[in-house]
């Protein structure tokens, strides 16, 4: 790329300037932003397999307007002020597309940045409600909501579990303890007995008074908010103290590590996730194309990943601009055809439609949907 091309996409200019697509400008940078690094990187790696495939596939296909796609990866470990620096970061690099970030906590403050300065961010992960209800117009997401994740959660508890003495336990961070009182709301309005409803702190290791608060309590169901390092932990430890109860979690506990984590005991927890998009018959070929490169294909952030880089790309070349503030009315009209199904956005820039479902996790990280 020329000099002066670099300095104007760099500068986010070419299409401000001109309203559509420069013609010299061959390269359009994706920021990918997410955990690198620290305990929950594992779900980084699906978001930027996912993300980096369809940059792969879009490229081979011809790219976007005869610009090639570009991720560029950001680590921002899942802290909020890393992510905050990270966003800072995208910007001064110029880049005005962003798929993440994928915590919740993460993604809040730096989509403030993003809404500031202009630049679109489609989270392929991020779940809180909070994320999304403040107004922003530069800001989507590929996944579903809490608001739907705790109902579908908390319908199945009251439904079909029907607990005596639920616990309902959370991490206090803002995505742990926004499912957790989803799924209390719920199953309260239906009349579940919910005895204890408290948090743990993110990182903690010894769970033992925790246990012996839920065996004091005779609690006869758990439901955990958070991720997955905690929750393996308290699997494993309250299986070591005889505490066998069923316990269910949101998908920022459904993961291959949290069997390494919890081992037998994590047999049988109960999972919220997306589809597994991976088995759909459509999909066929692109899954054969992860599978290729050995990556899976099946973890909860990939597919939704994939979709985020799609979208921006399809409505760049609807609309022929690169013009961020335009590209936003694109997406919010447009409906797409992605590997999570024909998705369309709401006003908020949340999906119109996503759905939840509820899988048996085993030991050996395999899963089976129940409904």
């Amino acid at each position: 790329m020329k000099k002066l091309n670099k300095a104007l996409l760099g500068l986010g200019v070419s299409a401000a300037m001109f309203g559509s697509l420069a013609a010299n400008a061959d390269t359009l940078k994706i920021a990918l932003a997410g955990p690198v690094t620290g305990d929950v990187a594992q779900y980084g790696d699906m978001q930027n397999i996912g993300a980096l495939m369809a940059i792969e596939q879009i490229n081979k296909a011809g790219g976007v307007k005869g610009m090639k796609l570009e991720g560029v990866v950001y680590d921002d470990s899942c802290d909020p002020k890393q992510a905050v620096q990270v966003a800072n970061k995208v910007v001064n690099d110029g880049i005005k597309f962003v798929v993440g970030h994928l915590c919740s906590s993460s993604t809040q403050p730096a989509s403030d940045i993003y809404e500031d300065e202009g630049v679109l961010m489609i989270t392929a992960a991020s779940t809180s409600p909070d994320i999304t209800a403040r107004g922003h117009k530069m800001i989507f997401r590929t996944i579903g909501l809490d608001s739907h994740q705790g109902p579908t959660a908390g319908n199945y508890i009251a439904d079909t579990l029907k607990p005596k003495r639920m616990a309902v336990i959370h991490d206090k961070q803002q995505y742990g303890e926004g499912i957790a009182t989803a799924v209390k709301d719920t199953v309260t309005k239906k009349g579940v007995n919910v005895v204890l409803f408290e948090g743990i702190n993110k990182g903690d290791k010894d769970f033992s008074a925790l246990i012996a608060k839920l065996q004091k309590e005779n609690i006869d169901f758990v439901y955990y908010g958070g991720y997955h390092p905690e929750l393996g932990l308290i699997l494993r430890q309250a299986a070591e103290k005889g505490f066998n109860v069923k316990f269910m979690g949101p998908e920022g506990v459904g993961n291959s590590d949290l069997s390494s984590i919890a081992g037998a005991a994590a047999e049988n927890l109960l999972v919220t996730l997306p589809p597994s998009f991976d088995t759909r018959a459509e999909n066929k070929a692109l899954v054969d194309a992860f599978k290729a490169k050995g990556q899976d294909p099946s973890g909860a952030f990939v597919l939704t990943a994939y979709s985020a880089v799609q979208v921006m790309a399809d409505a760049i070349k609807a609309s022929g601009t690169t013009d961020t503030q335009k590209l936003q009315h694109t997406l919010r009209e447009m409906t797409f055809n992605t590997p999570t199904g024909n998705i369309a956005f709401d006003a908020k820039g949340d999906l119109k439609t996503f759905d939840f479902v509820i899988y048996q996790w085993h030991q050996d990280g395999s899963k089976t949907l129940l409904k």
